[in-house]
C-alpha cells in the first residue's frame, strides 16, 4: 500500500496543465505498476500450456496422418473414387442336347425418387394404370422412403417405354436380368423357378442354386462431379458367371410325356398324373412330368397342388407292381419254375381272419399267368414261402424304403416297416403292394433290375459324361451315322454299373412274363406300343382315407420296360383318382405308358424290333409333333 500511496502523492504535486482537454503523460518503462515483477509460476504455467498445446496437435497430427488414417482415406476416397460392381450371369440350364430350359435375360426395372416426384394427375393416373397398380397403391410407395422406392421391377420393355414416354420426373430404369423358361408348364417342376433376388425357390433352380449363381466381380474407378468415369484404380476383379447345368432331360420326350399325362387327366377327370421316363442303360432320366403344373415366369394365383412334384413328393401303395418282384425271388430261389402251377380256387383265401381276393376266380395258374392275370392269391401263397426277413432284404434291394440320390429337393424315402413287427397278413399284403409305400420314381427304379438283367441301376437328373465311371454313354445323341439294327440300341453305349439283385436268367425270365401282361389275355393290352415289344405291370389300389381305405378312389398305375427283346427304357406312369367311371391301371395307365414308349423309342433312334407295316405318313406326323 506504501508503494500506491507514494504514487498519488507524486501526481498531485504535478502542475496543472493549462490546456483542460491534455491528457497527462505517462512514462510507462518509469511506470511502478507495469514495472512490476510477474511471479515465475506464471510463466512456467504459460509455457507449459502452449507446450502441451503443441504437443496435442502434434500427436493429434500423428494419429489421423500415420497412425488411425484409414477412415479419412476412406473418406477421401468416397468423394471421388466409386465401386463398380460387375453382376456374374446366373448359370444356363440345358436339356441333354443342349436345349435351353432356363436362362436369364436382361429386363428394366422402375424406380422412383419419391422427393423429386412431379406428375400431373393425368400422368399419375397413366403411370398406375401401366404398372397395373390401383392410385393408393402407386401413393402409398411414394409416401414411403423419400430417397428410394421401387415401383416395379422386371417389367416387360414395352411397359418401360410408355412409362419413359411419359416424362415424368423422378422416374428412372435400371436393367436387371429375369429367367426365362422356353418349356413352360411341361418342364416346370424339373427346372423350377427363381424370386425376384434371382435366387433359386424350387427344382434344379434351388438345387445347384451356388453352381448357378456365380460371383459378382467389382471395378475400382474415379468419378468427376458429372459422374463421369475418369480413371480406373486398383485390380479388375471380373465377374465370375454361374455354372451350366446340363440335365439328362430330352426337352422333346419331357413334352410329349407331359401332354399325354395331361390329356389323360382330362380325358379321366382325374384328380392328378405323372410319367417318369429312364435310360434303363445309363440311368438318366429322359423326362418326368406332372400334372397339375404351372408357368415358371408367372406365378400368379399359384397353388401348393400345382407345385408338387408328384413323381417324387408323392408315396403311395405300389399294389400289384409289386408282385414280380415276388414271383423273382420265388424263381431266384429255386422254389418254383415259370411252369410251376399254384391253386388260386374260387379267388377267395383267409389268413390270420382277414379274406384276401382276386377280381375274377382263376382256379389253377402256372406262375407266369400269376404275373399275368394279377393274381392276389397266388403272390401271397409264394411269399408265405419266404421269412419276413428275407422279403424284406428283397425290397431293400430293390430301393424301397430309400430316398433316390438324384440331388434333388422333395424327394422321399416312402415307408417300409422293419420286418420283426410283420404279422402274416401284413407279410401277404405287402407281397401285392399293400402296406408299403413308394414314389413313382423308386418304381421306375426298382425295374431297371428287369431292364438290366437283374442289376438296380443309379438314376441321375444331370446328363452322364463320357469321363464318368459309372456310367459312359459313347454317343447318346442323335447321330446321322447312328443306325442300329433291330433292337441293338445298347450296343452304342457303355452302360452304367449297377448292383445285382437277381440273376440275368431270372430276370429274362420275369420279362417274358411282363410281356405276357400286355399280350391278348393279360391285363393291360392297352399298352401295346406300334412297332415295339413291350412289357410291364398293372397296379390299382384304392386310396387311403384317415385308418382305412376309400371305397371310390383309386390310383391307377402302369410300370413298364421296351423294347422287350433289348430293354432301353423303363417308363412309369401314374393317374390319381381317375374319375370317369374306369379306375384300372391297364385302362387308364397303359395306354399313356403305349403312347410316350413309341415317341420316346422313335427319338432316341431305337429301330422297331416287331413287323409293322411301314406308314410314312405317320412317322411324319410323329416327327412334327416335336
Amino acid at each position: 500500500m506504501s508503494r500506491v500511496g507514494d504514487l498519488i502523492r507524486k501526481l498531485r504535486r504535478l502542475p496543472r496543465r493549462q490546456n483542460a482537454s491534455a491528457m497527462p503523460t505517462v512514462r510507462y518503462a518509469t511506470s511502478p505498476l507495469l514495472a512490476s515483477r510477474t511471479p515465475p509460476w506464471r510463466v512456467k504455467f504459460l509455457i507449459g500450456a502452449i507446450g502441451l498445446g503443441f504437443a496435442v496437435l502434434v500427436g493429434r497430427a500423428a494419429w489421423i496422418q500415420i497412425i488411425h488414417n484409414d477412415f479419412y482415406l476412406q473418406q477421401g476416397a468416397s468423394r471421388y473414387e466409386r465401386r463398380i460392381e460387375l453382376p456374374a450371369n446366373r448359370g444356363r440350364i440345358l436339356d441333354r442336347n443342349g436345349e435351353l430350359l432356363a436362362s436369364s435375360v436382361p429386363s428394366p426395372s422402375l424406380w422412383v425418387i419419391p422427393k423429386d416426384f412431379e406428375a400431373t394427375p393425368a400422368q399419375f393416373k397413366a403411370l398406375a394404370k401401366l404398372l397395373n397398380m390401383k392410385s393408393a397403391e402407386l401413393k402409398k410407395r411414394l409416401d414411403g422412403n423419400q430417397n428410394f422406392a421401387w415401383l416395379r421391377r422386371q417389367v416387360d420393355d414395352s411397359v418401360a417405354q410408355q412409362v419413359a414416354a411419359l416424362d415424368i420426373k423422378g422416374v428412372h430404369e435400371i436393367k436387371e436380368t429375369k429367367r426365362q423358361y422356353p418349356e413352360g408348364e411341361a418342364a416346370a417342376h424339373i427346372v423350377g423357378f427363381t424370386n425376384i433376388e434371382d435366387e433359386g425357390q424350387e427344382g434344379i433352380e434351388l438345387a445347384y442354386q451356388k453352381q448357378l449363381i456365380g460371383r459378382d466381380g467389382v471395378r475400382h474407378v474415379i468419378k468427376d462431379r458429372l459422374g463421369r468415369v475418369v480413371e480406373s484404380v486398383g485390380d479388375l476383379v471380373p465377374a465370375d458367371d454361374g455354372r451350366e447345368i446340363r440335365l439328362s432331360i430330352d426337352a422333346k420326350i419331357q413334352f410329349y410325356a407331359y401332354q399325354r399325362i395331361r390329356d389323360a387327366v382330362a380325358a379321366q377327370k382325374a384328380k392328378a398324373g405323372s410319367v417318369v421316363v429312364l435310360d434303363a442303360q445309363t440311368g438318366e432320366i429322359l423326362a418326368l412330368a406332372n400334372v397339375p403344373s404351372y408357368t415358371p415366369s408367372d406365378r400368379r394365383n399359384l397353388t401348393g397342388a400345382q407345385l408338387r412334384n408328384r413323381a417324387l413328393t408323392d408315396t403311395f401303395e405300389p399294389g400289384s407292381t409289386m408282385k414280380p418282384f415276388i414271383i423273382s425271388w420265388a424263381l431266384e430261389t429255386n422254389r418254383v419254375k415259370p411252369d410251376t402251377v399254384i391253386s388260386t380256387g374260387n379267388g377267395r383265401m383267409t389268413i390270420d381272419g382277414a379274406t384276401i381276393t382276386d377280381s375274377h376266380p382263376h382256379g389253377d395258374l402256372t406262375v407266369e399267368q400269376v404275373v399275368q392275370k394279377s393274381s392276389n392269391i397266388g403272390t401271397a401263397k409264394l411269399a408265405l414261402q419266404f421269412q419276413p426277413k428275407e422279403m424284406w432284404e428283397l425290397y431293400t434291394a430293390v430301393g424301397m424304403g430309400q430316398k433316390p440320390q438324384i440331388g434333388f429337393p422333395g424327394v422321399v424315402t416312402g415307408r417300409l416297416r422293419p420286418y420283426k413287427s410283420w404279422r402274416r397278413i401284413e407279410q401277404v399284403t405287402m407281397s401285392y403292394g399293400y402296406g408299403l409305400s413308394a414314389s413313382l420314381l423308386q418304381l421306375a427304379q426298382a425295374y431297371t433290375v428287369f431292364a438290366r438283367d437283374g442289376e438296380l441301376i443309379p438314376i441321375t437328373l444331370l446328363k452322364r459324361d463320357d469321363g464318368d465311371e459309372t456310367a459312359t454313354p459313347k454317343k447318346l445323341a442323335l447321330r446321322t451315322d447312328y443306325k442300329p439294327g433291330l433292337g441293338a440300341s445298347t450296343d452304342d453305349m457303355v452302360p452304367v454299373r449297377g448292383t445285382r439283385v437277381f440273376s440275368p436268367e431270372t430276370a429274362r425270365e420275369v420279362r417274358k412274363m411282363l410281356a405276357m401282361v400286355t399280350a391278348n389275355g393279360g391285363t393291360a393290352p392297352k399298352a401295346q406300343a406300334m412297332g415295339y415289344s413291350v412289357g410291364g405291370k398293372t397296379g390299382t389300389a384304392h386310396k387311403q382315407e384317415g385308418k382305412g381305405y376309400s371305397g371310390n378312389k383309386y390310383r391307377s398305375w402302369f410300370v413298364g420296360i421296351a423294347p422287350i427283346s433289348h430293354p432301353r427304357i423303363v417308363v412309369a406312369v401314374m393317374v390319381d383318382e381317375p374319375g370317369n367311371g374306369v379306375y384300372f391301371g391297364g385302362d387308364v395307365a397303359a395306354p399313356v405308358f403305349s403312347q410316350v414308349v413309341e415317341q420316346t423309342l422313335n427319338r432316341l433312334g431305337v429301330m422297331p424290333d416287331l413287323d409293322v407295316r411301314p406308314d410314312i405318313t405317320a412317322m411324319q406326323s410323329v416327327e412334327e409333333s416335336f
